[in-house]
């Protein structure tokens, strides 16, 4: 597929087993991130990195008001992290990037005392579904290797007091995302509901949650249509302008 263009960097995308798709550029301008103002270092994950957009999305915006950030990617796919490096390597940000070749349950293990300030994913999410006879499609796009559980349970023990879990699945996990999440001691703080179309079902959810501070009032609920006739929404373009050429 070549190289997708944005404004500020580019992405190779020829060997990530999942390319570069609306999903993960949605997570990238929507989610939240650490407040720039914050003058500590800031550590960030990206878990299943892929290509690595989500990730240099997430640099381009913290780069706006911050100078002492580091996001750390990670995939289990040699492929997947050798392009990710490759598309950091040639960014604006190429000091606070790094891909590397590591599963969760993995990095869970290896990892002594650090605690990250904010942990972003989009995860593979069919269960149970036909799977793609490409192995690595189909271990990119299945959630056997790799489940928002498995994100959760990592988060609720590697998130600083404060730190902020993100994550875009299927609108019907909503419910069961949300429970399993507080079972684990994190609270939802922010949901934001897309569609195609403002007559279409709602078919993506970007998931927002917290640790260890409780989260005043009612969670924030937002609804996002991607389309207005066959033209982008002036919502998604506004949410998009930065990133989009």
């Amino acid at each position: 597929m070549g190289e997708f263009r944005f404004k500020q960097f580019s992405v190779r995308n020829d060997l990530a087993a999942q390319k570069v798709g609306t999903d993960a550029v949605l997570l990238g301008a929507a989610m939240t991130l650490p407040d720039a103002s914050r003058r500590e270092p800031q550590l960030l994950l990206d878990v299943g990195t892929g290509t690595g957009v989500i990730a240099l999305m997430a640099a381009q915006r913290l780069s706006a008001g911050m100078e002492d950030f580091l996001i750390e990617a990670i995939d289990i796919d040699a492929d997947a992290v050798a392009e990710a490096s490759a598309n950091f390597a040639s960014s604006p940000w190429s000091l606070h990037l790094h891909a590397s070749k590591i599963s969760l349950q993995e990095l869970s293990l290896a990892l002594d005392s650090a605690r990250y300030d904010a942990i972003f994913s989009n995860p593979p999410f069919f269960e149970d579904s036909l799977k793609a006879p490409d192995g690595r499609r189909s271990a990119a796009r299945h959630a056997d290797s790799l489940s928002y559980r498995d994100i959760i349970s990592f988060a609720a023990e590697r998130l600083n007091p404060g730190g902020t879990l993100s994550l875009i699945l299927p609108a019907g996990t909503e419910l069961p995302l949300t429970r399993t999440a507080k079972s684990f001691g994190l609270s939802p703080f922010r949901t934001i509901r897309i569609r195609t179309t403002p007559s279409k079902p709602f078919k993506r959810i970007i998931a927002e949650f917290s640790k260890g501070v409780p989260v005043p009032g009612e969670p924030c609920e937002e609804e996002l249509s991607l389309m207005e006739g066959a033209m982008r929404s002036s919502e998604y373009s506004s949410l998009t302008k930065d990133f989009y050429l």
